[in-house]
């Protein structure tokens, strides 16, 4: 009696395991890389991003990020961050979901469609107004330190011999949700920065502080701790 179940529960089991891997599998995964000319060479960072569309059957949702800010130790008690947030007239948190697909479209000179990005190769320039907010720190530990660096004035708050050399994007193996084992099978999300800057480990008013210090418009209407970590 009990056996003639067995059959149906196995599918309705695997049929609702491939729906949740097909709503929560990301859409696609890119590294973004950071490079920064100073006086001992080029010194870089990296960071892999998951973007994610809304799958979901209420369509209430939107597409999202999750991954960190890239970090770049500089040497000499110098850093450069590159957030999960771009700047129009105020603080951006949703253009870091399209900023890969941008890059690419920009780099072959034509649209990228959302769904073919898994199949895009190569690395590719983030110019203009693709490369997020940049941020440095007198201290780490102080989100008070924080200084917004503009990408062309660099040198200015970095200090003399320290340029920002460049920002690229690459698109990773996507993997399979919820398990990446690394290389063809998945790249894992980077979580490094909660390491970098200890204080993003507790609420978002220390990450508003650094976007306030920083001189950024608009912290207000945002989730500040989104601009350096997402889920």
């Amino acid at each position: 009696m009990v056996l003639k179940w067995v059959g149906p529960l196995a599918l309705l089991a695997a049929l609702v395991i491939g729906d949740q891997i097909r709503i929560n599998r990301p859409g696609h995964k890119y590294r973004l890389s950071v490079e920064v000319e100073t006086p001992d060479g080029i010194k870089s960072a990296s960071g892999v991003l998951a973007v994610h569309p809304d799958r979901g059957y209420s369509r209430g949702g939107h597409t999202r990020t999750a991954g960190d800010a890239v970090y770049v130790d500089l040497g000499g008690g110098k850093n450069l961050v590159a957030l999960l947030a771009h700047l129009d007239k105020a603080i951006d948190l949703d253009d870091i979901n399209y900023v890969a697909l941008r890059a690419y479209g920009a780099a072959r000179g034509d649209r990228v469609s959302f769904s073919a990005m898994n199949s895009q190769t190569g690395v590719v320039p983030m110019t203009g107004k693709l490369i997020p907010v940049l941020m440095t720190f007198a201290d780490p530990a102080d989100p008070g330190s924080a200084r917004a660096v503009l990408p062309e004035e660099s040198e200015a708050a970095l200090g003399q011999g320290y340029r920002l050399h460049g920002l690229t994007a690459e698109v990773v193996p996507n993997g399979y949700w919820p398990l990446d084992f690394g290389g063809r099978l998945g790249e894992p999300v980077t979580r490094a920065i909660k390491a970098r800057l200890p204080w993003l480990r507790g609420d978002s008013a220390p990450a508003a502080a650094a976007l306030r210090a920083a001189g950024l418009p608009g912290v207000e209407t945002i989730d500040a701790g989104a601009a350096f970590a997402r889920k």
